[in-house]
């Protein structure tokens, strides 16, 4: 989500003091992919898991259990279940959204087919559910198990919200809980309860992924109406062409009189759109203030997510996972 362009990049300091940990994690994932019966499996996913990416989700468990004191080899088990996880809603996601292109390099189901990402992506999650069950523990098996659920559920309502113009803000949460920060806050979770931390960090390691995944979802939200595409890798515009009701749409939308009204109708719900309605659109936007409100919310979550480390006990990456939270958010500072 290009991460990269912020001035400092706490995800590298990450990387580097989990860098063992991480080696150990991308030998475990390679290892998991594969497929002695079926060979287009470690094709499609090694396609995805090597084409880069910051692993920050598996990072997040790792960190999160460092900063908790763990001693053990079963966080490497989560946060490859995580990253199973996330690959996987990556190569259902782009059969759903017919997508031809991710990390700058062609989709899966552009090179292969969709029904091999479909069944490929589905490998994963089984993987994923063998490795989540290693630990012995039934709270990381629920934890899991029920982000999975509600990713899956979060995908399904944003397919009748996306385009519907009653979608409110709270639907709209709702969704990026569902699609991004499920996701997040059960890595970071998880990381606390595999080192049997008191429950008041386990719940504030939760709520700082929470707060995270959201913030983290509205910026990306947010620069497709003003970002730099060299910066983010997505041209301007691209959710008003796929009709995507983000959070800054949803907010000019509720301050629309009439004729705007029936602007966004045609272009967002009957996908009628023509030439010139993008920049009309984003006319719109700055005219209701809808982007800088936008960022606005943006902020206040990287903030919560701040706040919630309070708890957690004085530790290198506690100000690494601060100055993430600040990160996230750098791009539209």
């Amino acid at each position: 989500m290009g991460l990269d362009q912020a001035a400092t990049k706490p995800h590298e300091q990450l990387a580097a003091h989990l860098a063992g940990k991480m080696e150990a994690v991308n030998t475990l994932i390679r290892a998991r992919m594969a497929s002695r019966h079926a060979p287009r499996i470690p094709q499609v996913t090694a396609h995805l898991v090597e084409a880069g990416g910051k692993r920050l989700r598996p990072m997040l468990t790792l960190a999160a259990a460092d900063m908790c004191g763990y001693g053990g080899e079963y966080d490497v088990h989560l946060a490859a279940t995580v990253e199973f996880i996330h690959t996987a809603t990556l190569l259902h996601d782009d059969v759903v959204d017919e997508s031809a292109q991710r990390r700058g390099r062609p989709t899966a189901n552009l090179l292969w087919d969709n029904k091999s990402s479909v069944l490929v992506g589905d490998y994963l999650f089984s993987r994923a559910f063998q490795l989540m069950v290693e630990p012995g523990s039934l709270r990381v098996l629920d934890i899991l198990a029920n982000a999975s659920a509600t990713i899956a559920e979060g995908e399904v309502l944003q397919l009748t919200a996306a385009q519907d113009l009653a979608t409110t803000e709270e639907i709209y949460l709702q969704v990026v809980r569902g699609k991004t920060a499920a996701l997040f806050s059960a890595a970071t979770e998880v990381g606390g309860v595999i080192a049997a931390a008191p429950e008041e960090q386990v719940q504030a390691l939760f709520d700082y992924g929470d707060a995270l995944g959201i913030a983290f979802q509205i910026v990306d939200d947010l620069l497709d109406y003003q970002g730099d595409t060299k910066a983010t890798g997505k041209n301007v515009g691209d959710d008003f062409r796929e009709r995507k009701l983000t959070l800054p749409v949803i907010k000019a939308i509720a301050a629309a009189d009439t004729e705007e009204r029936a602007f966004w109708k045609r272009v967002i719900e009957k996908g009628d759109q023509r030439e010139g309605d993008l920049d009309h659109a984003l006319g719109l936007l700055h005219a209701h203030g809808a982007l800088d409100r936008t960022r606005q919310e943006a902020l206040e979550w990287a903030t919560r997510a701040k706040t919630a480390l309070a708890t957690l006990p004085e530790h290198p990456v506690r100000k690494m996972l601060l100055d993430l939270a600040d990160y996230v958010v750098a791009r539209i500072n």
